[in-house]
């Protein structure tokens, strides 16, 4: 059984990429899909329908460089076209993509991380340009890092550490995921615990939900994630 989670990579075989270039899409589109197939590049999970049965297509993303708009795409993909699947890289992968003013912040950043025994990824412009070596970026762009964590009270020692990242520019967001997929962003994350917000908000692949109190995130429930 196929078990899916936020970020998740996957990557297509050629019979799955020929289906897919065979669909009508517009010019700028086939375009950049070409491009994806023939360098073998991956696709991104997105959200996927909340009734969908283990034999339905899987929802799919690409998000494109500015040499297509930025654009994204969404794809329908038939399992059987899945090869493999994989995951952002780890924060310490894209170190030298950021600004040379943040990059003690991000030293800092991943040796905390690593005291706490959270694994972080760059997903976002900064994860796709790492994969792609294409123009993701921009001035304006997010650092965006989803960091997994085990229960609440891993989760309040790296939304910590995430506050106090000393660089203003690029801006630090993205998320805490736990072990049984859900994510929050860790911004709210943070407003919640200190009782600036009475709920907040969790992601899941089929949907979102509001959460008044902790223990859906108890590690004494919570599965791992498999791919």
């Amino acid at each position: 059984m196929i078990v899916l989670h936020r970020h998740q990579l996957v990557y297509l075989s050629d019979v799955g990429w020929s289906a897919i270039l065979a669909r009508p899409w517009d010019a700028q589109a086939q375009n950049c899909l070409a491009h994806w197939a023939a360098h073998r590049l991956p696709l991104v999970v997105t959200r996927q329908p909340a009734d969908a049965a283990i034999t339905d297509p899987i929802a799919l993303g690409l998000s494109a460089p500015t040499r297509w708009s930025r654009r994204r795409l969404a794809l329908q993909v038939p399992r059987e076209a899945l090869l493999y699947f994989a995951e952002f890289p780890q924060l310490a992968q894209v170190q030298g993509l950021l600004p040379g003013s943040a990059r003690r912040a991000v030293r800092d950043l991943l040796a905390g991380l690593r005291k706490c025994r959270a694994t972080s990824r760059a997903f976002g412009s900064y994860g796709w340009q790492a994969l792609s070596g294409l123009d993701h970026l921009r001035q304006e762009s997010d650092f965006d890092l989803w960091i997994g964590v085990d229960d609440a009270a891993h989760a309040d020692a790296v939304t910590r550490l995430l506050q106090s990242f000393a660089a203003t520019s690029p801006r630090l967001d993205g998320e805490i995921m736990f072990s049984d997929g859900t994510a929050v962003a860790w911004r709210e994350w943070a407003d919640w615990r200190c009782g600036l917000t009475r709920a907040v908000m969790t992601r899941g692949l089929s949907g979102v939900a509001l959460r008044h109190d902790a223990a859906w995130c108890e590690c004494s429930h919570l599965s791992a994630v498999a791919a």
